[in-house]
């Protein structure tokens, strides 16, 4: 299992890395397809848990959010969310006048929780790569970041506990079995230092690179255990198998999500 982890990284990695440092239709358009089948895993997961989301109005209205962050200025995005969340009322309204179902205010958000989180946060991808001042960097830190925390945590849980550190603790054994204490804070830790040294050969100010080392290696653990929810209620263990023991989209985008988000504001708002 490990080794094809590790096939899979080594390949989907780089390829991430350089549609993220090529940005434009080369950045988009992978970028906006992982998104949507994604989403499509997303509406899926509601199906089990017996809440019919449409997958046509979710992947409608996301890609209207990814269109509308990556074409136009970012003052139009509210406009973009307000008319997708309508979307998914009106919709969920003309179900209900069809078949008056008690579910259907229950599914109705389910949908908005999918458009904002494949939608808004998704939004950040193209927000982030379409900054006017080191873009391409502050893409790239993020990916990195976020793949230093989750693979310093995977390495330490699962090999270094047990030799070099007494005892393991599970983090959240309901949601995640898996996950331990030591390997999260080992991911604080690592994940936080690669993150500065992959920041200075980006040429990003340290104090910047450590903060957002700190936060996505603190912070992007529970976007994974948001999904691990979803995943455990509609007993399923992966969203789908599209890469394999990695899982399906919405497994490889789960931290990302809220990663990419994250440094778009630290990058706007703060340097």
């Amino acid at each position: 299992m490990f080794l094809q982890r590790a096939l899979v990284s080594f390949t989907l990695g780089p390829l991430a890395l350089i549609v993220a440092y090529l940005g434009g239709w080369f950045y988009f358009v992978p970028v906006a397809a992982l998104l949507l089948v994604a989403t499509v895993e997303y509406a899926q997961l509601m199906k089990q848990l017996e809440l019919p989301v449409k997958p046509w109005l979710l992947v409608t209205a996301v890609f209207l959010i990814h269109a509308t962050a990556q074409w136009l200025p970012p003052q139009y995005l509210p406009a973009a969310l307000a008319v997708s969340l309508g979307l998914a009322l009106a919709t969920s309204l003309f179900f209900y006048e069809q078949q008056h179902n008690r579910t259907v205010l229950l599914t109705w958000m389910a949908a908005s929780v999918g458009v904002i989180l494949f939608g808004w946060l998704g939004s950040h991808f193209f927000q982030l790569r379409n900054l006017s001042e080191m873009a391409w960097q502050w893409t790239i830190l993020a990916l990195l970041s976020t793949w230093s925390a989750d693979s310093a945590a995977y390495v330490v849980g699962r090999f270094l506990t047990g030799k070099f550190i007494l005892g393991r603790h599970k983090l959240s054994p309901h949601l995640s079995p898996n996950k331990t204490v030591e390997g999260y804070l080992g991911g604080i830790l690592l994940g936080t230092l690669l993150t500065v040294i992959f920041g200075q050969l980006l040429q990003l100010p340290i104090y910047a690179t450590l903060l957002t080392g700190l936060l996505i290696s603190t912070l992007s653990t529970i976007g994974d255990l948001g999904i691990s929810l979803l995943k455990r209620e509609a007993k399923v263990k992966d969203s789908s198998r599209i890469f394999g023991e990695h899982g399906g989209a919405l497994d490889r985008i789960d931290s990302l999500l809220w990663s990419v988000t994250l440094t778009y504001y630290l990058a706007t708002l703060i340097f």
